[in-house]
């Protein structure tokens, strides 16, 4: 497993660290059907990662969202995105085994529909972490390059 460990210097923090999903169960706590992050495909310790949700038509909210016209939830995309940056913080220095919910969401805009096929590629970036308690982040999710969804999260540790 890639742990923030494998980091050998802040010079060598660019390398790219591929976490598998079973890697990612390990970290954190979400299962089906909220498991959200199948693959972390870039890892920068402390900073930020790259996530993926490889969405299907076998997701349990699209046979009521929307019926013929299935389209991934907008508070989905922001609870993957979320899910990102608690797999960030659960790599910071002592908060292993430690869980943070959210506890606010900013400056959230849907840009573009995200429905079956599609991968949804999220970045999610640490901007400030205090007390060890309470974590400000900034993520965007694409398809395609295109940007579907973006906003600013805050989380606090839940003991």
């Amino acid at each position: 497993m890639s742990t923030i460990a494998d980091v050998n210097s802040p010079e060598e923090s660019n390398n790219q660290q591929i976490f598998t999903v079973e890697e990612i169960q390990q970290l954190i706590p979400h299962r089906y059907p909220f498991a959200l992050v199948d693959r972390i495909i870039e890892y920068v310790p402390g900073k930020k990662a790259v996530g993926i949700k490889s969405v299907t038509f076998n997701e349990p909210y699209f046979p009521g969202h929307i019926p013929g016209k299935p389209i991934m939830p907008g508070v989905m995309m922001v609870e993957a995105m979320a899910q990102v940056g608690g797999f960030i913080l659960t790599q910071l220095p002592g908060m292993k085994d430690t869980f943070f919910g959210f506890a606010g969401i900013d400056k959230t805009r849907f840009r573009r529909q995200v429905i079956p096929g599609d991968r949804l590629i999220m970045t999610v970036e640490l901007l400030s972490f205090k007390r060890n308690r309470i974590a400000k982040m900034k993520g965007n999710g694409s398809v395609d390059g295109q940007l579907a969804v973006e906003s600013e999260m805050l989380f606090s540790r839940i003991d």
